[in-house]
């Protein structure tokens, strides 16, 4: 705890109770000579093939993400965890067996696909339901770390397997261990506990407060624990005010109809989008490629020069959760590494537009600073673009929206990836010589990204899930709804009974009189 107090700077982290905080391999495989050789890739053809290769996982990826959504809803998010991993290991498996026959591997590849989007789904949305508010960031955040991490990992089995092993095993062995992390995730997820927010959204309050309590590693009656279901109850009944309903059509009303809960969907999409475009994981898929065209020539030596990039890009993302995430917050990160971002992908351009590198020349200086700047590209987008968006889109939606609304970045995201990874290996062919226009695209996108989130991100660190609807103005429309309902049902209504008068004993029979008044209408008379 005394390392987080020192590290993570915000007012959840001050106020907060100390208890509760004490608790790429694809890209390498395509440039192997024998896995090219096993699956007849030529020259000629092997643009076409290398991107429908990768892409065809980013397919599978779209639709399962969204089909997840579905899931995590009805049957909650742990068991939803669990097949995401298991159709996953099944992808995998039909990938390291398809042997030569290329309709095989993109089978496996489709419904690995589909495994890989459920998850990239799946994860920070459990994650985030379950995380402190002062460390959320750095919390939700990790995915993004382990996906650097196995993008590194990934990268350096490339490297092994190519120098190290003989025939087929040098592509099967990097193919089968893409199976491991599913692996560790259906057994890790069977010792997790069910989101509390995803109890309390299906009113199972009891369940919900014992899991909340354990989490936070206080008593149930402990007033932190209590104010945390408190905030759970007021979003719930809030959003229930607002539509009645639960249905599909009734949750899309609320997403889109809703002016605070439309913004949040849109600036998760935009969020993605801009995620995709900054280019990096045309690096993650192609890094080998790239390399090539900026004058490294061996498929070793590309995967080598790989290895470190993926190097870089986890021990980035590691000090950004750790000393930014939760302390500098997202909207800063943002910010600054999308104008960096831009300068790095800009500085390789000019150099493969007017240097470019020679055949068989030695790599001038320049061109050694335009490979720092791959590099330093890595950094930048690991210390913003790269967690700061999965964090962003699975903390700003509402209770009953926020499985759906990160599904919608989610598969945004894999759409975007799928876009990118068909385009790369064309645009690097045939956007300027060596595809030196590639670069200066991605860059141009990377200095657009700082007005997207100049203008339309605010800052969400600190902040608990609940109290995205007052950032986003939700709270004050129910508000106003509230007392227009209130308005609506008074009855501006005064009667004045005058059975007073009546004689004792003359009730049964007499005509009790009363007089009703309507502000500052005329006085009408009616019988009771």
């Amino acid at each position: 705890m005394g390392l987080l107090q020192k590290v993570v700077k915000n007012e959840a982290m001050r106020n907060d109770p100390p208890q509760i905080y004490d608790i790429g391999s694809i890209g390498g495989i395509l440039v192997m000579p024998t896995f090219m050789k096993m699956y007849g890739i030529t020259p000629k053809t092997a643009a076409n093939l290398q991107s429908n290769i990768v892409s065809v996982l980013q397919a599978g990826c779209f639709f399962g993400s969204l089909v997840a959504y579905w899931a995590a809803d009805k049957f909650g998010r742990k068991p939803s965890l669990m097949v995401a991993s298991g159709i996953a290991i099944a992808g995998i498996v039909i990938q390291t067996a398809s042997d030569g026959h290329i309709s095989a591997l993109y089978v496996g590849r489709l419904i690995a696909g589909f495994g890989v989007g459920a998850a990239s789904m799946l994860t920070p949305l459990y994650v985030s339901e379950n995380a402190p508010r002062a460390i959320r960031g750095g919390l939700t955040g990790i995915y993004q770390l382990f996906i650097a991490t196995g993008v590194m990992l990934s990268f350096w089995v490339n490297y092994g397997t190519l120098g190290n092993l003989k025939g087929n095993a040098q592509w099967q062995v990097p193919l089968a261990l893409q199976g491991l992390p599913a692996v560790c995730l259906f057994i890790g997820i069977l010792f997790c506990n069910e989101s509390p927010r995803w109890l309390a959204r299906a009113d199972n309050w009891e369940k919900a407060t014992s899991v909340l309590a354990r989490l936070r590693n206080l008593p149930p009656d402990h007033g932190y624990v209590q104010m945390e279901l408190d905030e759970m109850r007021e979003q719930l009944e809030n959003e229930r005010a607002l539509i009645g309903g639960a249905g599909f059509w009734d949750l899309q009303k609320e997403m889109w109809l809703i002016s605070g809960n439309r913004k949040r969907a849109l600036v998760s999409i935009g969020l993605m989008v801009c995620q995709q475009m900054t280019g990096t994981n045309a690096i993650n898929y192609y890094a080998p490629l790239i390399f090539l065209n900026l004058g490294i020539p061996e498929a070793q030596k590309g995967l080598f020069a790989t290895g470190i990039y993926g190097v870089v890009k986890m021990v980035t993302c590691a000090a950004f959760l750790l000393l930014a995430a939760d302390s500098l917050g997202r909207r800063r990160s943002l910010l600054w590494t999308s104008i960096a971002q831009g300068l790095a992908m800009f500085v390789i351009g000019f150099y493969v537009r007017f240097n470019p590198p020679v055949k068989g020349q030695p790599i001038p200086a320049v061109g050694y600073f335009a490979l720092t700047c791959i590099f330093l590209f890595a950094a930048f987008f690991q210390f913003g673009w790269g967690p700061c968006c999965w964090i962003i889109v699975s903390e700003i939606p509402t209770a009953r929206l926020r499985a759906m609304n990160v599904a919608i970045a989610a598969s945004t995201q894999w759409l975007f990836n799928f876009v990118v990874a068909q385009a790369v290996p064309h645009m690097l062919k045939n956007v300027g010589k060596n595809g030196y226009g590639t670069y200066f695209i991605f860059g141009a996108f990377c200095f657009s990204m700082f007005f997207f989130v100049w203008f339309l991100v605010p800052e969400t660190k600190g902040l608990s899930l609940e109290k995205m609807d007052d950032l986003f103005g939700v709270t004050d429309m129910v508000k106003e709804k509230n007392i227009a309902d209130e308005e609506a049902h008074r009855a501006p209504v005064e009667i004045h009974e005058t059975t007073a008068n009546v004689p004792h004993g003359d009730h049964k029979n007499a005509a009790a009189v009363s007089h009703v008044e309507h502000g500052d209408k005329n006085t009408r008379e009616v019988r009771l």
